[in-house]
């Protein structure tokens, strides 16, 4: 005999919720999200600081909730919140240069490479190396891409580019992983391996990272 069971709230009912005071709503919003927000992080900055911004991504949304006209987007919303948040990490943290070019520059270039994050799979290792060897950029759309499973326009909207920019940008970001891969690859047979099934580890990379205890990433 199946029983019942009353479906979950979505995104928009819950943010009305919020707003009309029901703070529980808020909280399940929250934690629905929550992993998506720290998987933003965890492979840009060392683990020490990836508390602080997924903290003050949350802050920046309770204070900006009201600025969300579709509540269906609500995760783009926090996604876009955790990209500026980064931005300005990388601003604050690096105010001495005079221009820096996301397109141009990776995390490893300007110091922020998190060592501590590792996978399971060597594949899945010797990815995460070559998505930090990328313009930050192009690692932003393809770990939005593979991780968070977002359309061209949902990652235009949250890194504000047009949608035709992130479509080619995404090709330029696959070409540069690649030759990334290729320059730190251990062995010829690990890069085939990767290259082969590249969609697959890449998917598969990003929901491994989530909830794993600090000394083990």
């Amino acid at each position: 005999m199946s029983v019942d069971r009353q479906a979950e709230p979505s995104d928009a009912a819950l943010l009305d919720e919020w707003r009309g005071g029901a703070l529980g709503a808020g909280e399940r919003l929250f934690r629905r999200h929550y992993n998506a927000v720290e998987r933003f992080f965890l492979n840009k900055v060392a683990a020490e600081h990836v508390g602080d911004l997924v903290q003050e991504s949350f802050v920046a949304c309770v204070e900006g909730r009201d600025r969300v006209s579709d509540g269906a987007r609500f995760r783009g919303y926090l996604l876009t919140i955790a990209y500026r948040v980064f931005c300005r990490y990388l601003r604050g943290k690096y105010r001495s240069e005079a221009v820096l070019d996301l397109d141009a520059i990776s995390v490893a270039e300007v110091g922020a490479s998190p060592s501590s994050v590792v996978a399971r799979a060597r594949e899945q290792r010797l990815l995460l190396e070559g998505l930090r060897l990328i313009p930050i950029n192009y690692q932003v759309v393809l770990e939005l891409h593979y991780w968070e499973h977002l359309t061209t326009t949902e990652i235009a909207q949250i890194i504000g580019v047009p949608p035709g920019t992130v479509r080619s940008r995404l090709q330029r970001a696959r070409d540069a992983l690649s030759a990334a891969m290729a320059r730190v690859a251990r062995s010829p047979d690990l890069l085939e391996s990767t290259l082969t099934r590249l969609d697959d580890w890449a998917r598969a990379c990003g929901p491994e990272l989530v909830g794993l205890p600090m000394d083990a990433r």
